[in-house]
C-alpha cells in the first residue's frame, strides 16, 4: 500500500487541533487539510523557495487562528466545527516529492486528492506555490462541471516558463484546458506579473469572467458573486498576493490595492450558500517574510475557519 504523505515535522502537529490521518486509502472525513510544499520549479532556485515552507508555517499558528475549538467564534457564528461531534476533521500530512522520481509528487498529490473525494471529505490545501493547484484540480473530473474561482493579483496564464507547463505561473491556463473545468472567474487582478499581452488575450478568448481588484472595490462583493454561475461545483484557488499586502504581506509580489479580508470572507460564504463548494486551496506565501505577528499565515487560518465554520453550517456534512 503506497504511502503518499508524511506528517508535519515541528510545532503542530495539525491545523487546527484536527486528527493526524497519513493513511488516505479508504479514509472517510468531512474536512481534510493536505499539505503540498512544493510545485515544478523553473529553476534550481525555485525547488529550495521559501513557499514550501508555508504548510507547516499555517500550522504553526493554530493556537493563534483559534485559541480554542470549542469557544464561539463571530466569523461562523458558531465554534469552530458548529458544536457538532459527528464531524471527521483530519490533516493528512504533507506530500513530498521523491528525489528519485521527479515529478511524481504532483501524480501523488492528485491521488491524495481523490481519496479525500472518494470518502466525502472537503479538501483544503495547503500550499507551496501556485503550480500545486495544477495536480490537485485533475482530482476532481468525477466531481461534476466545476467552477473555478481564483483570487490572485496575477492572471496565471503563462503557456510555458523554460519548458515547465505546470508550475506557478500556468495553473488557470491549465484548468481551461480540463474538460469538467466550465467556468473560471478571476478576482482581485492588478498591477504587473508574469503574463503578456498575449496570455490576457488567452484568458479572454476562453471567457474568463476577470474582474480587477479595482473594480471590486468599486462594485462591492455582492456584485462580484452576481457574477459567479449559481449553483455550481466552486473550487476556490487564494494566492496570497490576491489580498491586499496590509493583511497578507508575506508574498514575492506585493502589490497595494488588493482584496480585503472582509470581501474574502464574503466571497467564501457567498459560496457556499450560492452552491456548493467543493475544494479550496490557499498558495504563495512566504513565512520568512512574516510579521513577527504572523499575520499572513494567521489569515490563512481564517480563511480556513470561515471555509470550515460556513460549511458544516450550511448542512454540507449532514448524514
Amino acid at each position: 500500500m503506497e504511502s503518499l504523505t508524511v506528517p508535519p515535522r515541528t510545532g503542530h502537529k495539525t491545523l487546527l487541533y484536527s486528527e493526524l490521518v497519513t493513511q488516505l486509502e479508504g479514509l472517510q472525513s468531512d474536512i481534510a487539510i493536505l499539505g503540498m510544499p512544493f510545485g515544478s520549479a523553473y529553476s534550481p532556485r525555485g525547488f529550495t523557495n521559501d513557499q514550501t515552507n508555508a504548510p507547516q508555517a499555517i500550522r504553526d499558528v493554530t493556537d493563534r487562528i483559534v485559541r480554542a475549538p470549542e469557544h464561539y467564534d463571530f466569523d461562523i457564528d458558531g465554534p469552530l466545527l458548529q458544536g457538532r461531534t459527528d464531524i471527521r476533521f483530519v490533516d493528512c500530512g504533507d506530500v513530498l516529492p521523491d528525489l528519485k522520481i521527479p515529478g511524481d509528487h504532483y501524480r501523488k498529490a492528485e491521488l491524495a486528492v481523490r481519496h479525500i473525494l472518494k470518502g466525502g471529505g472537503l479538501p483544503i490545501v495547503l500550499g507551496g506555490d501556485h503550480g500545486i493547484t495544477n495536480p490537485v484540480l485533475r482530482a476532481f473530473d468525477e466531481v461534476g462541471p466545476i467552477t473555478l474561482v481564483h483570487v490572485d493579483a496575477h492572471l496565471d496564464w503563462r503557456n510555458e516558463v523554460n519548458g515547465v507547463r505546470d508550475g506557478l505561473s500556468s495553473p488557470i491556463r491549465r484548468a481551461s484546458e480540463l474538460p469538467f473545468v466550465k467556468h473560471i472567474v478571476q478576482i482581485g487582478l492588478r498591477a504587473q506579473g508574469s503574463g503578456r499581452p498575449a496570455d490576457y488575450q488567452a484568458a479572454r478568448d476562453y471567457g474568463a469572467v476577470l474582474i480587477s481588484a479595482y473594480e471590486l472595490h468599486d462594485i462591492g462583493i455582492k456584485a462580484v458573486l452576481d457574477r459567479i454561475p449559481s449553483r455550481g461545483n466552486y473550487y476556490l484557488t487564494i494566492d496570497a498576493d490576491g489580498l491586499d499586502p496590509t493583511i497578507m504581506p508575506a508574498v514575492d509580489g506585493p502589490a497595494p490595492g488588493g482584496v480585503n479580508f472582509v470581501q474574502a470572507r464574503a466571497l467564501i460564504h457567498g459560496l457556499v450558500k450560492k452552491g456548493r463548494v467543493v475544494g479550496m486551496d490557499i498558495v504563495e506565501i512566504q513565512p520568512a517574510k512574516d510579521t513577527a505577528a504572523k499575520l499572513t499565515c494567521v489569515t490563512a487560518g481564517r480563511l480556513i475557519v470561515n471555509l470550515i465554520g460556513s460549511t458544516i453550517k450550511a448542512g454540507y456534512f449532514d448524514k
